[in-house]
């Protein structure tokens, strides 16, 4: 059986190249042009990111870092002193919420040497306006634990953010 294929009339021929020829020159500019466009407009992304900039009341976000090594070579601060700490010293200043994640720190010590330990980060947030009064209890949360635990120093980290709970 043999398979025969119609057969291409020249103005048919002219006319399938030319439009192979239009295509192929065609379809780059096309490409470029709407990626020339995508640059120069607003991503939805950006749109959405500035109109969400005023979301929320201002607020200071406190990061407290907690080691738990002690420097004279005493026992580590435990899970359970440290939650009790949490308990008597923080929570009564804080009670409307806090955060406590689990870390690992390291930190040169005064004589130069590197030191690795467990660590503890506690975040608080609050209204800016009661940054100066949370200033003290924070202070004070500090300089409890180092001495409660014969600590260097207990790190802290200010931001200024804002917070729609």
């Amino acid at each position: 059986m043999a398979l025969t294929l119609p057969r291409l009339s020249g103005t048919r021929l002219a006319v399938a190249a030319v439009a192979t020829t239009v295509l192929a020159v065609g379809a780059p500019a096309a490409y470029a042009s709407l990626d020339d466009e995508a640059k120069s407009a607003p991503s939805a992304s950006s749109s959405v990111a500035a109109s969400t900039v005023a979301r929320g009341k201002p607020f200071t976000e406190t990061r407290l870092f907690f080691g738990t090594e002690r420097p004279d070579g005493g026992p580590a601060v435990t899970d359970k002193q440290f939650m009790a700490f949490i308990d008597k010293e923080v929570t009564p200043g804080f009670p409307d919420g806090l955060t406590i994640q689990n870390g690992r720190g390291q930190w040169r010590d005064s004589n130069g040497k590197i030191e690795r330990e467990r660590s503890y980060e506690l975040i608080l947030l609050y209204p800016t306006p009661d940054a100066r009064k949370r200033d003290v209890q924070i202070e004070e949360i500090r300089s409890d634990y180092e001495k409660k635990f014969a600590q260097d120093s207990v790190a802290r980290l200010d931001e200024r953010t804002r917070v729609d709970f």
